[in-house]
Parts: C-alpha cells; sequence; structure tokens
C-alpha cells in the first residue's frame, strides 16, 4: 500500500515539473517575441550630411559633337567638251584666288576657227559696205527718176542681206571666241581646292566636274544638338570647337538648322570656323555653346546616385526620412549640379548617401555647405 503511495507521488511530482517547463517555454517565447516586436525601435537612424536645394543664375554652356564640313563647296566644271587638258596648274590642298587659271585645254582648234570667222566678218562687212553704196546710189537715181521702183527695192534687200550675213558672221566669232576663254578653267571663286578630278592629256567632256573648292577656305562643325537643347541655341552664340588633334579652337553659331532627325531626335546647329583653325574637312570634334545665363535648382554634385543607370538623389522630407528620387539632370560641373526633379528649399543627402534605402530614418549631423557657382555648367548630352 505504501509503495503505491509513493508511485503516486512521484507521478504528481513529474507533471508539476513539466507544467513548470511548459510555462517557462512560454514565457521565453512571450519574451522573444516581444523583443522582436521591440528590436525595431532600437535601430538607430542613420547620420546624414545634407544641402539645400537653391537656385542659382548659372552660365549655361551646350556640349554637342559632330562633323567638320566646308561652309560652301564649290564644284568646278568644264563649259566646253571634246578638248584635251594640257595643263593641270593646282592640286588638293592649294589655295587658289578667284580668276586663276586652273586647267589649260587644248585650243589650237579654236584658235583656227576664230581666224577663219574673222575673216569671215571681214568679208561680210565688206559686202555690206558694197550693198551700202549700191543703196545710195540707187536712192540718187530714183530720186531723179532714172531708177525704178523695183531696181530701188533690189538694192535694199540687198544692203539687208548682207548686214544680216554680218551680224551672223559676228555672232559665230564671238561664239568661237568664247569657246576659246573657256578652254582655260578658271575659279569661280577663291579657296581651297579639297577635290581635284583631271589629269593632264584627259580628254574633258562638257559639265565633266574637275575641282572642288572650299570657299575662302571656311569650314564649320555640323554639331548635333539634341531636340530638348535645341531651342536654347540661337545665332551668333559664341562656342569652343576642340578635338584630340587640333586642340580648341574659336567658333560661332552661324545658324541653326529647322529640321529635327526623326530617328535620332536631333538637329543641326552650324558652327563657323575661324580660318586657319588646322580642321580639315570630315574630321570629327567637340563643341561648347555659350547659350547664356538661366535660372536653375543646383545642389552639390556629390549628392547624386544611379540606380539601374538613371540618376537620382536621397531627399530628406519633414519626418527625417530619405527618399530616393530621379532627377533630370540639366548641367553639372565637378561641384554644382543643377536638374529638373528638385524644388527650392528641399534638402538632398550629401554625406552618407551611399548607405541609405528608399524610406530610411536619417538623423540630420551637419549641413553642407554651398560652393559659390562656377563660371560655367556645362549641359550634358
Amino acid at each position: 500500500m505504501r509503495q503505491r503511495i509513493n508511485k503516486g507521488g512521484l507521478g504528481s511530482t513529474a507533471a508539476s515539473v513539466a507544467l513548470c517547463i511548459g510555462a517557462l517555454s512560454l514565457a521565453a517565447c512571450d519574451h522573444a517575441d516581444k523583443a522582436k516586436a521591440a528590436k525595431p525601435n532600437l535601430i538607430a537612424s542613420q547620420t546624414v550630411g545634407v544641402s539645400t536645394v537653391s537656385i542659382q543664375s548659372l552660365p549655361r554652356i551646350i556640349n554637342a559633337s559632330g562633323t567638320v564640313t566646308p561652309w560652301e563647296e564649290v564644284p568646278v566644271g568644264a563649259e566646253t567638251g571634246g578638248l584635251t587638258a594640257v595643263a593641270v596648274n593646282v592640286d588638293e590642298g592649294q589655295t587658289v584666288k578667284q580668276g586663276q587659271v586652273l586647267v589649260a585645254l587644248n585650243d589650237t582648234m579654236l584658235r583656227a576657227q576664230l581666224r577663219q570667222q574673222e575673216a569671215a566678218v571681214a568679208s561680210a562687212r565688206a559686202t555690206l559696205a558694197q550693198t551700202d553704196a549700191a543703196l545710195r546710189r540707187a536712192r540718187e537715181l530714183q530720186q531723179k527718176g532714172y531708177l525704178s521702183q523695183a531696181a530701188f527695192d533690189t538694192a535694199t534687200a540687198n544692203q539687208q542681206t548682207a548686214a544680216a550675213q554680218l551680224a551672223a558672221a559676228e555672232a559665230s566669232r564671238n561664239e568661237i571666241s568664247a569657246r576659246l576663254g573657256q578652254a582655260a578653267i578658271r575659279a569661280p571663286v577663291s579657296g581651297l581646292i579639297s577635290r581635284r578630278s583631271v589629269t593632264k592629256g584627259q580628254i574633258v567632256t562638257a559639265g565633266s566636274e574637275l575641282f572642288r573648292i572650299v570657299r575662302d577656305g571656311r569650314l564649320e562643325l555640323d554639331a548635333e544638338i539634341p531636340e530638348a537643347d535645341l531651342l536654347s541655341v540661337h545665332a551668333g552664340m559664341p562656342a569652343k570647337v576642340s578635338s584630340d588633334q587640333v586642340g580648341d579652337v574659336a567658333g560661332t553659331v552661324r545658324i541653326v538648322t529647322s529640321e529635327v532627325n526623326t530617328q535620332s531626335r536631333v538637329g543641326l546647329a552650324r558652327i563657323s570656323l575661324a580660318p586657319g583653325s588646322g580642321f580639315r574637312s570630315g574630321m570629327f570634334a567637340r563643341a561648347q555653346i555659350a547659350a547664356g545665363v538661366q535660372p536653375a535648382p543646383t545642389f552639390p554634385t556629390a549628392a547624386i546616385l544611379y540606380r539601374q543607370n538613371q540618376p537620382g538623389v536621397y531627399v530628406v522630407d519633414a519626418r527625417s526620412r530619405a527618399q530616393f528620387r530621379r532627377i533630370d539632370i540639366l548641367a553639372r560641373t565637378p561641384d554644382r549640379t543643377a536638374a529638373n526633379g528638385v524644388n527650392p528649399g528641399e534638402r538632398v543627402v550629401v554625406e552618407g548617401a551611399g548607405f541609405l534605402g528608399d524610406g530610411d530614418a536619417v538623423h540630420v549631423a551637419s549641413a553642407v555647405n554651398a560652393r559659390p557657382a562656377p563660371p560655367a555648367i556645362a549641359m550634358k548630352r
């Protein structure tokens, strides 16, 4: 009997122990859940430095690039054909003056024809003189009544025929003389020979192109401008044109084309280059166009981050939360950036932005002083 009582006591004790263990486990789990719930409140906000977006009037520089082309390229051809080039006096790369003889054609046949036609003119002139004298005598005889009207009409017709023959002979002579002058092919304008397609001994045909002349040696850059910036560029704006081979050269916007390419969405600004710039037609060059001064929201360039290849900044709101905001960069230098997408008075994170996530709580420790505006901010292509 005593033995059964002891067994019952042991069973009660085991149950009590199990209950205590269960209670302790529940208390531990409850404590862990409370700790997990309280954990976010224990995370400290990140300390950052911010800068306030401000409006500044900045000299705007629009960057562009393109190909160097002639300002005006004049083709030079032959007006008369079938003659052989006996002398070619210039070559590519040489500078010529207006009226200078570029090619001499064989004019032996033309000179002979001219002499023959001059003889025909002299003969026609003599015939006209003879008929003029005959008409004068006929008029005198008619006035005295010694000549019939028919005879007088014949003398008048002969005189008129001789005059017409003289005019025809003179016209033929002038034609041959003009062709003889065309045998010496001259430069229509002053400039630089950019292309030559004639050789000595070549039979030149009428209308064939022999040379190309860059008028006055003037070149210009066909700068490609995005359509968003095209309205900001005007004729007369100064520009700096540069390439790795030539260096920097001053230029001026001559004209902005009215057409935008439907595929690339760019227009052209033709920038005149100073004579003797060292550029050659067909070279690639870059341009910086001074497009004037305009106000824009600016902030330190160090605030910019890239997410999925898109620029943006962290903006600190009134609850001290950092929100990532995409921006459209208008201009930038190593120190300052002008962009759309931020408003004056907003705070952007400059120091510590690289460690933030969207919506993170931040503690503003300091304000990054805005640096003075640079002399010019270059527009991003």
